[in-house]
């Protein structure tokens, strides 16, 4: 849809052809404020938004969405705009440019120390859910763990690294994703076998043709599955 021509140009744009989706998460006070303040300067927008163009001479915001909410406070007239393409990854690297998106690491394949940082910063956060959490220690065992073939985060409530369900596994959810892989059906790894649940370890038991399995404790079932 947009302009090649235009990509990437920096232009000054009538505000009443861009239309913004994503309302900002600041508070009234502060984009009441800012707009007093940018009239009471130049009034103009020195940060300019990230628009994408939608239609002739209509444009859409994908980041600085804050700005935009200013300049309609302020009751500007045009405003300076960076022209972007229309895909979704630059839609999306754009927001997280912007601080408006938190970017995600994949769990599946990231390095402990992607994982630490990832940690640190949740726990950080003011009234975070994961304080008293042991980052380092959290961050190996999630490491050494074979989340690889993890479908979601509640096999780390199973690390004894201080991160129980509920809560503090939603907040987990922040900061990391999934991309599993299929779990073997020859698996013959203790450590990966006891992440399993026990109906999943007799339906492995199933699919190797062993006898008896139904009525075996995890632990036997276990036992049975790393022979």
């Amino acid at each position: 849809m947009s302009n090649l021509s235009d990509v990437g140009n920096l232009m000054y744009l009538d505000l009443e052809i861009i239309e913004s989706s994503n309302e900002t998460k600041m508070s009234e006070y502060l984009i009441q404020a800012s707009a007093k303040e940018l009239n009471n300067s130049s009034g103009r927008n020195w940060i300019p938004l990230v628009v994408k163009e939608v239609a002739e001479d209509r444009y859409q915001v994908i980041g600085n969405s804050f700005i935009y909410a200013v300049a309609e406070a302020a009751g500007l007239e045009k405003v300076w705009c960076i022209i972007a393409d229309d895909s979704q990854e630059t839609a999306k690297v754009t927001q997280i440019l912007a601080g408006e998106t938190i970017p995600k690491i994949n769990l599946s394949t990231a390095s402990v120390d992607d994982i630490k940082e990832a940690l640190e910063y949740l726990v950080s956060q003011p009234a975070t859910v994961l304080k008293g959490v042991k980052i380092a220690i959290a961050a190996n065992r999630i490491d050494e763990a074979p989340r690889q073939y993890w479908q979601d985060l509640k096999p780390i409530t199973k690390l004894g690294c201080g991160i129980t369900a509920g809560k503090k596994v939603k907040a987990l959810e922040q900061v990391f994703y999934l991309t599993p892989q299929s779990m073997p059906d020859d698996i013959k790894d203790s450590k990966i076998l006891n992440t399993l649940t026990t109906a999943e370890l007799k339906k492995l038991a199933k699919k190797r043709n062993f006898s008896g399995y139904s009525k075996l404790s995890k632990a036997k079932l276990v036992n049975l599955l790393s022979k």
